[in-house]
């Protein structure tokens, strides 16, 4: 062969050589697409990121943009920037669902969209195809098995008198995790729409009540420095101190369990809803949906078969569990806020 041809044809093929990855990488169904998501930050984020955005990305070329922040912030950027929205994704709990489709934000999706939407087990779809729900949180009784002999059953517990300054419970500020006071409403003949039992619980709990937690990482820390022992809890959270070495234990009240969930949204005015659904089957997909159960214990949404080692440490893991979660009328309960902050305080400070 003659060197010219020789070179012509060693380019040819070294240009084949190169050309071949690229045209592989452009042939992935939404190279070239980024979706704005809000985050929650941390190990949450980098979860997410590893068993979801990873693999995803990897598949079809898509990115995913991750902005860090607490939900109501963001919430307010969301309702005043709504003809040019900042997110294509949001993530929300059960109750900021409830401020999404008030002010109109997300879109509805159908199985057609999402078809793997169909392996979300009963009861976890409180706002049906608004919102996938892909991990589910609890608030319940917690206590340090070192410190405390006898062992709590009940969310009551907290006005057991051996416990005199031991307990920290949450501020009632937050929808979330002040649902340990209609725990403790329905364990004493009370209800959403009638709290005395709650605050009559509470008042003779305020000799073993040493604070009010304001945020969930002060009350871990009280729980890890040994200055509180028993209390009311996020499920995850007590894992999380048990992998510390506290030897924190969970309780499954019998009466039943106050949860949420944590949902991804389809913002209104999102360019790229077909970008989103293929997301949405990432993250229903079973080496997506153990990311967050691997790291911090909180419950599947789907029917995804759960490894012995996490097994142990779900709240949820078994039918008969599930059967103990509580329907929440998130409405009313939001509804109620101020009033429920006044009592709480006014009990207290009595």
């Amino acid at each position: 062969m003659k060197r010219r041809a020789f070179l012509k044809f060693a380019t040819m093929a070294s240009a084949s050589a190169l050309a071949a990855p690229y045209v592989h990488a452009q042939s992935k169904k939404f190279s070239g697409i980024t979706l704005r998501m809000n985050g929650f930050g941390g190990l949450w984020d980098e979860t997410i990121i590893k068993t979801v955005v990873g693999p995803l990305e990897e598949r079809t070329g898509m990115k995913i943009q991750f902005t860090p922040g607490s939900q109501s912030t963001e919430l307010v950027k969301l309702i005043a920037s709504r003809e040019n929205p900042p997110y294509d994704i949001f993530q929300a709990d059960s109750a900021y669902m409830v401020e999404l489709l008030k002010n109109d934000l997300i879109e509805e999706f159908s199985e057609r969209d999402i078809p793997s939407v169909k392996r979300i087990l009963p009861g976890f779809q409180e706002y049906g195809n608004f919102g996938i729900p892909f991990a589910v949180s609890s608030v319940v009784p917690v206590y340090n098995s070192e410190s405390v002999k006898q062992p709590l059953t009940s969310y009551s517990d907290i006005a057991r008198p051996d416990l005199v300054g031991q307990v920290v419970l949450p501020a009632p500020t937050f929808d979330t995790t002040s649902l340990y006071l209609l725990g403790i409403a329905e364990e004493n003949g009370g209800s959403i729409s009638n709290m005395e039992p709650a605050y009559n619980v509470l008042a003779d709990a305020k000799p073993n009540i040493v604070a009010l937690a304001q945020a969930t990482v002060a009350q871990l820390q009280m729980f890890q420095n040994q200055e509180a022992s028993a209390g009311i809890f996020w499920d995850g959270r007590a894992y999380e101190l048990r992998s510390k070495g506290v030897p924190m234990v969970t309780v499954v009240p019998p009466q039943g369990i106050y949860s949420i969930n944590n949902y991804v949204t389809i913002v209104k005015g999102t360019k790229h809803p077909e970008a989103i659904h293929e997301f949405a089957e990432q993250f229903l997909s079973d080496k997506s949906m153990l990311g967050l159960p691997a790291a911090f214990r909180y419950a599947a949404t789907t029917d995804v078969k759960l490894p012995d080692e996490y097994r142990q440490d779900l709240l949820y893991n078994s039918p008969e569990r599930l059967s103990l979660r509580k329907n929440i009328d998130w409405n009313k309960w939001i509804a109620d806020r101020n009033e429920r902050i006044e009592r709480v305080n006014k009990v207290l400070r009595s």
